[in-house]
């Protein structure tokens, strides 16, 4: 794992280095996807049996095979152990109560002149979930996708899961009950993207697709962005934990923070950023002991190896002006009063503040949303949330009286555009 110091003199240029990740640049997957949306377009259900069948090994030999009843879905959910239950109610009910809070209504209000203003709020008619299936199965982003979509008012949920050799998890199937889906397809890749996007005979077009997935899922969501809406192209996860070695630190907790992100993808990013430098050698040691005994310890050894980092910093200053350039999927400010340090953070998905409050509680129960600008992104998005599955319509209703000033200065505009027809339609209000 690479170690950098701000008194490097070429620390920008290895920063640099260090965070420069392309989600989707190489031209044959471009292609690759490409043909596969066009495919779909044209031949619909059959294409996406095919290539189910092709990608998924999946024994399904009919289109509607490939779709899930909601009494599979509540059968999954009752199979579960007490245990499994509680805790996948205990996140449902967290996230629902957060979003809750989130939503926004409609408003208006009268001008001076008589005349009203305001703004129509409205949820999606129908929205795609992708449900990352294969290596590794996340109930939790059934959760976080879901849900926000249902407390936002939207009709229909549609969901598609990839379901390697026709082989479903349990827990995603009964999280999908919990958040209320309303269908749910064993589909995946960028063949679910385009269904989703175009509609096929069987599969309904929506109008808007959230969730992670692969590099063709990321590919296909961004060719097909106009088409539909997309929450965002998300890159491998992330996290920046910020650390001032002081007396309650524990190596070990840092270390396994920071490993909790590295097992997630070989391209995935641990970042810790300390100002003490002995501390910085110590989770280096406590990140070795670690791997010793995880169970996806190549993983994480591929993510730390090729895009990790212990950084060391000066001081408070630089850590903040390091964790601003990062602009990280997921911050964690590990110090005694991280709430002295909110107001210099200008760009992070999620602050987790404390000691207390690693990022894997975020990632399944704390109740904001899990799904989070990452590659720098930070910079200009937010969370999903309520305001992902809502659209505005603005409102302008003007009074006779009201309507003839507002026409005379469009009058003026439009004819300093030359829209002669413009000038007209306002004049007539006020002649």
């Amino acid at each position: 794992m690479r170690q950098l110091s701000t008194q490097d003199t070429d620390f920008e240029q290895q920063l640099a280095t260090l965070l420069a990740f392309e989600t989707v640049n190489d031209a044959n997957l471009l292609k690759t996807v490409d043909d596969i949306i066009a495919q779909v377009r044209l031949d619909g259900d059959s294409v996406v049996l095919a290539l189910t069948q092709k990608f998924d090994q999946h024994p399904a030999t009919s289109i509607h095979e490939l779709e899930l009843s909601k009494d599979s879905l509540a059968e999954a959910f009752a199979t579960l152990d007490d245990e499994a239950k509680a805790a996948l109610t205990t996140a449902t009910t967290r996230v629902k109560d957060f979003h809750q809070r989130q939503v926004q209504e409609t408003w208006q209000y009268e001008d001076e002149l008589g005349n009203r203003l305001g703004q129509k709020v409205t949820p999606l008619d129908r929205v795609g979930i992708y449900v990352p299936g294969g290596l590794a199965s996340y109930p939790s982003s059934v959760l976080m996708n879901a849900i926000p979509a249902k407390v936002a008012g939207v009709k229909e949920v549609i969901m598609v899961v990839p379901a390697p050799k026709g082989v479903l998890n349990q827990l995603v199937l009964a999280a999908a009950h919990l958040a209320e889906v309303d269908r749910v397809f064993t589909i995946g890749g960028a063949q679910a993207v385009a269904a989703l996007a175009y509609g096929t005979e069987t599969i309904p077009q929506v109008d808007k697709i959230t969730g992670p997935g692969n590099k063709f899922v990321a590919a296909a969501k961004r060719a097909v962005f106009g088409q539909v809406g997309i929450d965002m192209i998300a890159g491998p996860s992330e996290v920046l934990v910020y650390a001032e070695g002081e007396a309650d630190d524990r190596a070990d907790w840092l270390a396994m923070d920071l490993l909790s992100q590295a097992e997630h993808d070989r391209v995935a990013q641990a970042i810790f950023v300390t100002t003490c430098p002995k501390q910085l050698a110590a989770v280096a040691i406590e990140i070795e002991k670690a791997l010793n005994n995880l169970p996806k310890a190549d993983i994480a050894r591929d993510s730390l190896k090729h895009r990790g980092a212990l950084v060391l910093v000066k001081d408070r200053s630089e850590g903040m002006a390091v964790i601003n350039r990062v602009a990280p999927e997921h911050l964690e400010l590990s110090v005694n009063d991280p709430d002295a340090l909110l107001n210099d953070i200008r760009h992070a998905g999620a602050i987790f503040m404390g000691r207390h409050t690693p990022e894997a509680i975020g990632d399944y129960c704390a109740g904001p949303n899990h799904v989070l600008p990452t590659s720098g992104t930070a910079r200009f998005s937010s969370p999903l949330g309520i305001y992902d599955f809502q659209k505005k319509s603005s409102i302008i209703y003007c009074s006779e009286s009201g309507s003839k000033p507002l026409a005379k200065t469009a009058d003026i505009l439009a004819q300093r555009e030359d829209l002669d027809a413009h000038a007209r339609s306002a004049r007539y209000r006020y002649q």
